[in-house]
């Protein structure tokens, strides 16, 4: 049974991303029979702002870390804001020991107000998981403002590669978790 964890990097609520990233969770923990919990970036960004060396983290941080350390499948999820991911999701994952993350299996969400931001998955938020050795899906979940009613996600073609994503991520996590068991 697989540890499933969402970061939702928004730092404003309510936010979109958080919705989405709540959704492929939800979906993720009724596929795997799996529980599956959500770190909100907006609910820790007091303690998470100030902290500056992961050898220093407020007892708050620790145990949203130490979630993140256990889990097996994370989605990873942010707005897009000026051609990136927001500031605070990046400083969120500086102060993690790379090795910590090594392994495990990421899916890739992100809102914008148009196409034109979708790239940023790519670009951006792919290279962040490689750097930590995390293995991503090739599909990514890019949710247009448009695609939600009053913060909730309503789009059947989403909802459609949320299952493609799940079905993706399926096999890695089974192929991270014989490893698991092996060392």
């Amino acid at each position: 049974m697989p540890k499933i964890i969402g970061i939702s990097g928004n730092i404003t609520t309510p936010s979109r991303t958080l919705s989405l990233v709540n959704a492929v969770v939800t979906r993720a923990s009724q596929k795997f029979h799996s529980p599956g919990d959500v770190i909100d970036i907006a609910q820790i960004a007091e303690d998470l702002g100030p902290t500056v060396s992961f050898n220093n983290f407020p007892a708050s941080l620790t145990q949203v870390y130490e979630k993140l350390h256990q889990s097996d499948l994370i989605v990873i999820g942010t707005p897009i804001y000026k051609a990136s991911y927001t500031g605070l999701l990046k400083h969120f994952f500086d102060l993690i020991d790379p090795k910590k993350l090594t392994g495990k299996v990421a899916i890739l969400v992100a809102t914008g107000g148009s196409d034109h931001h979708a790239l940023v998955l790519e670009s951006h938020l792919r290279s962040l998981a490689s750097f930590f050795g995390i293995y991503t899906i090739p599909t990514t979940i890019y949710a247009k403002d448009i695609e939600f009613k009053d913060y909730q996600l309503e789009s059947p073609l989403i909802e459609q590669r949320i299952d493609q994503a799940l079905e993706q991520a399926s096999v890695l996590i089974k192929q991270h978790l014989a490893e698991a068991l092996v060392a």
